[in-house]
């Protein structure tokens, strides 16, 4: 019944009364463990049927997998209830990338641990924010203790400070809008003018190895990509100090250094560059110091490898992705800042309705001020959970075992008569090339020209070969003389030698199939003589039929 002049009441639908709708609850908290353990055990299931790290199927056969699996897409007029959800993740785990397969070594992304996926799904559960105290009180106070023991790891002082940021790239962004608000500050207000009134062009210097993110931190920040300033690297790939000191002693007058960028573990090689020199140079021109430890961060966790971080307490910021040398699923990475009074100076905003001054004084204060973003979950969780179970010698031991793979796998290939090592490792990367028969030894292609362009095509089609077959998963990079490479990216702790061997085993296998393909198809062409007038469209569509079913054959043994 209806009371007059209101709308009749209307009862609201059953799921929104069932005790397990949300997740915070404790009901709903037994309902997530009883959907993780429903889900896992599907994905589960899924993975015993894989050949390897891929789906044997090319991308145009999972379009057509997952149109056939979702008629209606991902936002139907009904759910499915439970059982949608447990296809879904049957689903995923047989078509996803297996991080966890011993093949698989392609990129810089790790196996995640399972203390740590587990807590991300608390951390889910509660959905609490690092942005104000009241958001999330226990994980503010969480990730200020996880920034204080990186700090001093890496050597920085009591006055230090630090973000938790979504990834490399945004921690690389943040640490130059940094750079750029200390250096020009004596110039112009650029965080409240910005930059159009400044008759100084301000200018970043890395290597011609340093990432990607750095020029595009550099359009961000409106000071274009052509503010980048290449630095030429040495025989070991890293960016050469007395090089860097030239470029800056004669630079143009208008031009004014805010930045050089470090790379402590470059993306291919792994090298790092020689970060006691470079901040010498850059901190006597009036640069700030960034180090891109992204990769080669968790050195601070070995012993054994943790010299090659040697100088890092010299710089102003630093940036440590721990979903990459920490096993951490994605995303956790971290800058870290010598003084955090530069921090607060570029990120250091309140806000009446989020962190006004008064509560702020009290003691409530959350981390808005020391991030580009608002809404942050709480990432602190998992790390905290990692380093609390395995400890610091934990991690380490997990980065030296696939260190020790690294070497394994260059030593096999210096001693492989058709694969070519391109640097000696440095940390867990492998950057290699498969050499055609013709091509082998001295007739390697060094330079441009019609050889070596053969042999990138080769590599290049090897390597599609193997993610075609599913079976094994490796890198690709290019030189600077413009030679493609292949690469290996071990970040397996549990993975051995022997899953090292039958990996370059793989390449060897696709290379030689790719190999005698091309071969074959140049005696058919030599067979065939001048070209011939068109053939009739039944003839084309069955020798493209032909070439599909040899190739799925191919891919089918090599699954085998």
């Amino acid at each position: 019944m209806s009371t007059p002049g209101h709308a009749p009441s209307v009862p609201p639908p059953p799921p929104l009364l069932e005790p397990d709708l949300l997740a915070g609850t404790a009901a709903g908290l037994a309902e997530t463990g009883r959907l993780f353990t429903g889900m896992a055990r599907e994905a589960a299931a899924a993975l015993r049927g894989r050949p390897g790290p891929l789906p044997a199927l090319a991308p145009h056969e999972l379009t057509r997998l997952l149109d056939a699996e979702l008629p209606d897409g991902v936002l139907p007029p009904a759910g499915g209830g439970r059982q949608a959800v447990l296809a879904l993740a049957r689903s995923y785990a047989a078509h996803t990338v297996d991080l966890a397969a011993p093949r698989t070594a392609a990129h810089l992304q790790p196996p995640a641990l399972a203390v740590a996926v587990a807590a991300d799904a608390l951390a889910s559960a509660f959905n609490a924010s690092v942005d104000t105290w009241d958001s999330g009180p226990y994980a503010v106070e969480l990730e200020r203790r996880l920034i204080r023991a990186l700090a001093a790891l890496a050597g920085f002082g009591q006055a230090a400070d630090g973000v938790m940021t979504a990834g490399g790239t945004a921690s690389n962004l943040q640490a130059l809008l940094i750079a750029r608000d200390a250096v020009l500050r004596a110039r112009a207000d650029v965080r409240g003018a910005g930059l159009s009134g400044l008759a100084a062009r301000p200018t970043v210097y890395c290597s011609r190895l340093a990432h990607f993110s750095v020029a595009r931190a550099c359009a961000v920040l409106g000071l274009g990509e052509d503010a980048v300033r290449q630095v030429p690297v040495d025989a070991a790939h890293r960016m050469d100090p007395e090089a860097l000191e030239r470029a800056l002693r004669h630079r143009p007058a208008e031009e004014v250094p805010v930045a050089v960028v470090a790379t402590a573990g470059t993306t291919d090689y792994g090298s790092f560059d020689p970060l006691p020199e470079l901040a010498a140079v850059a901190h006597a021109h009036g640069a700030r110091l960034h180090v891109d430890a992204a990769y080669g961060g968790g050195a601070l966790f070995s012993d054994r490898l943790r010299p090659l971080l040697d100088g890092l307490d010299a710089a102003d910021t630093v940036t440590i992705d721990l979903h990459k040398t920490a096993w951490q699923p994605a995303a956790a990475s971290v800058l870290l800042v010598r003084d955090a009074a530069d921090l607060k100076a570029s990120t250091g905003l309140r806000v009446a309705y989020l962190n006004p001054d008064d509560d702020g004084a009290a003691g409530y204060d959350g981390l808005l001020g020391n991030s580009l973003a608002t809404t942050r979950r709480a990432d602190v969780l998992k790390v905290a959970a990692t380093f609390l179970a395995l400890g610091r010698a934990g991690i380490g031991a997990m980065l030296e075992a696939c260190h020790d793979l690294a070497r394994h796998a260059a030593d096999r290939v210096r001693a492989h008569p058709r694969l070519e090592l391109a640097a000696p490792p440095v940390l867990t990367t492998v950057v290699f090339r498969y050499l055609p028969r013709a091509a082998s030894g001295a007739a390697a292609p060094r330079h441009p020209g019609p050889l070596l362009d053969a042999v990138n095509a080769m590599n290049a089609e090897l390597r599609r070969g193997l993610l075609r077959g599913g079976g094994a998963l490796v890198g690709r990079t290019e030189d600077a003389s413009g030679a493609v490479r292949l690469k290996l990216t071990l970040l397996n702790p549990q993975a051995t030698a022997h899953d090292v061997d039958e990996l370059l085993a793989a390449v060897d296998a696709a290379g030689r199939a790719t190999e005698e393909r091309g071969t074959a198809r140049l005696g058919r062409q030599r067979e065939a003589g001048p070209p011939r007038p068109p053939k009739a469209r039944e003839e084309r569509e069955a020798r493209v039929a032909r070439e599909e079913r040899e190739e799925r054959e191919e891919r089918e043994e090599h699954c085998r």
